[in-house]
């Protein structure tokens, strides 16, 4: 038993082998690394991605790069905005192309801190993360790969994965054994083919498009917006980028064709002949070419991501689809996040290894949904142009109602999937619903706007400490922790209810109670987000004026503690204009008596519950965490 013991541990020992170093392999190790995860990160190319690839970060990624505190060192490349989309057709009478509408490129209805798409190139975004990685200690490994794997719970149960990495010269390689390993390696993913899951393709090849970077001189008006352009020559897709760069994506073959062949390719100059062509009556001339490619455009999704939950797959290693929708890299951000905080949870010993299930079940929705979204947004731009007054009523329309009109309602779908605010997580353990074990009573409240599965909705309010207003979504970083938001209705009304809340919270039965830090005495005063718990971070929203609330007065423990998340529910936003507390309004809570949301550490809510005097609040969050905690909660309150 000995020799084989040390023969076991000879190798290193990591908690996670991550395979690419994309935009999916940099998220999850990004996340892992800040969360004090053991990394081995590699990466088959000497150096990050030096031209091309994937480049629209879109509204909901750069919320989340700023919930990472990555925002500010994108946006200093002085990335290209999109705001607006412009169409270009054919006119009814004579040749060339005309202006036919333009639309926003995420419009007013949907609530987004950042109304646009931010473009920059690949290898720049890459940077920022591997940066960041360097601050936490951890470097890639290149040019590595990985030759093979095993994983065996029964060799061994702590690291059952064994992975054999080689460099690229095949001149050295290493054996290292992990407790996970993750393939971001693409859509020729060699983890994924020695797990034998296959590759369902949706349809047929039927273009072949090709890309091209570069700097141009023209006079065509809209070359600094995103357009998509028909003419009688073919179609092309303009994409702004930074430094005077533009990106075109041009067809130039068709299963129309008579000469069809998935395979086609042409010369970047016989490219940039063909949109000559298109663009014709406009001018365009390249002063210099950055990167070009030619590429068919096919969808595929993988029909697992994971056979053991030992060893997963994500972003393009999953799913491959067309590029022009711009979801690529932010598909790929959510994969990884969605499975960053699960691997940390059950880690960190407070979730059972069952969560770890929910991972291909959320995001292969989201990726079956993407790539239906990917042919409808195909079809949208085929047909008719939107007469001017539809891209009117689409753009200004801030109503719920339903829409009659087929091109008003395509349009608000495309532009609230593409924005990212469209990802829905359907009912599981994490995301109640009438099915889930936590059956009080008390859970979604009537009026409620908040849907379990989705992103939480914007709202400003004012932080009470030191009277800034603040994006209140915002306030708790990507810390791996589920966020608790208590909004505390009028101080008046909700004072007995609040107090009970505390109390039954400080339980040490609670959910909260039975998950403090081993090193709670010795926490600093200065601590603002886990003073507590590294799994919980508690805000407290009072719908009043910030000169009317007290902390020490009005904010029971534990909540007091967070003394930092503390705020006045007392800005005026234009979506609830009539509401005296905006943003319990916006979150379709009662202004006076408040409730419960509990947010995923991905940010997307988890179960909302009425706030009331006694036990009940905590009781059915206790009934929430049970289902997937590894301790039993609320049994002595129970026998009380």
């Amino acid at each position: 038993m000995e020799g084989r013991s040390s023969e076991r541990h000879a190798s290193p020992q990591y908690d996670i082998v991550i395979v690419g170093a994309g935009p999916v392999g940099l998220m999850l190790s990004t996340c892992l690394a800040r969360w004090g995860y053991r990394i081995k990160h590699i990466d088959n190319r000497a150096e990050p991605t030096p031209t091309g690839r994937a480049d629209g970060i879109q509204p909901r990624s750069l919320d989340l790069l700023r919930n990472m505190g990555l925002k500010s060192a994108i946006m200093a490349h002085k990335p290209a905005r999109v705001f607006e989309v412009a169409f270009w057709d054919p006119p009814k009478s004579g040749n060339g192309i005309v202006r036919t509408g333009t639309w926003a490129s995420c419009p007013s209805f949907i609530d987004a801190r950042y109304p646009f798409t931010t473009l920059l190139h690949q290898g720049r975004i890459e940077r920022v993360f591997i940066s960041d990685l360097d601050r936490n200690g951890v470097q890639i490994q290149r040019p590595w790969t990985v030759k093979g794997f095993k994983s065996d719970d029964n060799t061994d149960s702590e690291y059952p994965v064994e992975v054999c990495l080689e460099h690229v010269d095949g001149h050295h390689s290493e054996m290292v054994r992990a407790k996970y390993l993750f393939s971001g390696e693409g859509a020729r993913s060699s983890i994924r083919e020695q797990l034998g899951i296959k590759i369902t393709h949706k349809d047929p090849i039927t273009h072949v498009w090709g890309v091209i970077d570069g700097v141009v001189k023209t006079d065509f008006p809209d070359i600094k917006m995103k357009c998509t352009i028909h003419s009688e020559h073919g179609s092309i897709m303009v994409i702004p980028r930074e430094n005077n760069m533009v990106r075109l994506y041009i067809q130039i073959a068709s299963s129309t064709d008579a000469d069809w062949s998935p395979r086609r390719t042409a010369t970047a100059e016989e490219v940039q002949a063909s949109a000559k062509k298109i663009l014709y009556p406009y001018l365009i001339e390249w002063e210099g070419v950055e990167w070009y490619s030619v590429y068919p455009i096919g969808q595929g999704i993988s029909a697992k991501y994971t056979i053991d939950h030992r060893v997963f797959l994500g972003g393009d290693a999953c799913h491959t689809h067309s590029p022009k929708a711009g979801q690529g890299m932010n598909t790929a951000f959510l994969d990884a996040l969605n499975l960053a905080w699960k691997i940390h949870l059950v880690e960190a010993g407070f979730a059972d290894r069952a969560v770890l299930t929910t991972y291909e079940v959320e995001r292969k929705d989201v990726a079956e949904t993407l790539l239906a979204f990917d042919n409808k947004y195909a079809r949208l731009f085929s047909q008719r142009p939107p007469a001017a007054k539809e891209v009117q009523a689409a753009s200004e329309q801030t109503s719920a109602q339903a829409e009659d009109n087929d091109f008003v309602k395509t349009f608000k779908e495309s532009c609230e999937f593409t924005s990212g605010y469209g990802v829905a997580y359907k009912p599981n353990v994490l995301n109640w619903s009438p099915t889930h074990p936590a059956r009080s009573l008390l859970i979604n409240p009537r009026g409620t706007k908040l849907r379990t599965g989705r992103i939480m909705i914007n709202a400003d309010v004012t932080r009470v400490v030191d009277a800034n207003v603040v994006h209140l979504e915002q306030e708790i970083p990507l810390n791996g922790s589920f966020r608790i938001y208590v909004f505390a209705g009028k101080p008046s009304i909700t004072s007995k209810a609040l107090r009970d809340f505390g109390f039954h919270l400080a339980s040490k039965a609670s959910f909260y109670g039975s998950y403090l830090r081993p090193d709670i005495d010795s926490v600093s005063y200065h601590e603002k987000h886990n003073p507590h718990s590294l799994f919980f971070t508690i805000c407290t929203i009072f719908a009043a004026r910030r000169a009317q609330i007290e902390i020490m007065r009005d904010v029971p423990n534990p909540l007091a503690r967070y003394r930092d998340h503390v705020y006045a529910d007392d800005r005026w936003d234009r979506r609830v204009p009539e509401a005296e507390a905006a943003a319990h309004a916006k979150m379709g809570l009662d202004q006076e008596k408040g409730g419960v949301v509990v947010v995923r550490p991905d940010g997307y809510v988890a179960i909302v519950t009425s706030l009331i005097e006694g036990s009940g609040t905590v009781d059915a969050l206790n009934e929430y965490f049970s289902a997937f905690c590894t301790k039993r909660l609320g049994e002595t309150m129970a026998q009380l």
